[in-house]
């Protein structure tokens, strides 16, 4: 039988009773046809999961029960900041749900030179509610308790030199090094940066350097942005993570 599991932004605790939120109560009642008694798993991304069973079901909503407490280890000791050039619609929603579901620790989106998208303020947050919703559906299906953090939209140059991970890494088809080449340690810190459609500007690459980034390179053909970076996500954790 499937874990059926639901994201609860709210404290979670044994003997505690939960009001669904009504977007998920909508897909329990309506969609899987949970009823009162059935059992369903919460979390709120402090690492574990939650199990409960269903007390209330009705037009209003649901309610459950939480019956227990249960630690979550899956996350990678390889923890990976995903520095995605905005991308379009769509293409920007899968990188952030298969990242998430890869197990990336944090996602920063960038305006680079190259980007095409332009947010103003009211729709920069619209889009960051839009994304963290993807994350969190990525969460559910993924099994993962822990939420990726999600960075405001920020220009690349005001980014870069606040990044801290041990090794920064910028996707470079045309100068730089293979995964194997760069022997990283366990429990390791990475900060990745992809460009968006159209890749990285001449003045991006040169800002990312200066701050510290070295170019990785991923092979011979020229990968688009919404595979350039999953591709790069998924050789690193093969290599050093816990694949």
């Amino acid at each position: 039988m499937r874990t059926i599991r639901c994201h609860v932004d709210a404290p979670l605790a044994p003997g505690a009773t939960v009001t669904l939120p009504e977007s998920a109560s909508q897909h329990l009642l309506r969609v899987l046809r949970l009823a009162v008694g059935d059992e369903v798993r919460l979390f709120n991304g402090d690492g574990h999961d939650y199990p409960a069973r269903v007390t209330a079901a009705g037009k209003r909503g649901a309610e459950a029960e939480v019956t227990g407490r249960i630690a979550v280890d899956n996350e990678s000791p390889l923890r990976i900041t995903l520095v995605q050039g905005i991308a379009r619609g769509e293409k920007m929603d899968l990188v952030l749900q298969k990242a998430t579901e890869l197990g990336v620790a944090a996602i920063v989106p960038v305006v680079t030179e190259r980007t095409e998208v332009k947010l103003d303020a009211e729709r920069g947050a619209r889009r960051l509610a839009h994304w963290r919703g993807v994350i969190v559906a990525a969460c559910e299906q993924s099994g993962r308790a822990t939420i990726p953090q999600l960075a405001e939209p920020r220009p690349l140059s005001h980014y870069a030199g606040s990044e801290t991970a041990t090794h920064r890494l910028v996707l470079d088809p045309r100068n730089g090094v293979g995964p194997r080449a760069l022997a990283l340690a366990a429990d390791t810190s990475v900060a990745l940066a992809v460009g968006p459609e159209g890749g990285l500007a001449d003045r991006d690459l040169d800002t990312l350097r200066a701050a510290g980034f070295t170019g990785l390179r991923l092979g011979p053909r020229v990968l688009r942005t919404e595979t350039a970076g999953l591709a790069a996500i998924s050789a690193l954790l093969a290599l050093y993570g816990d694949y």
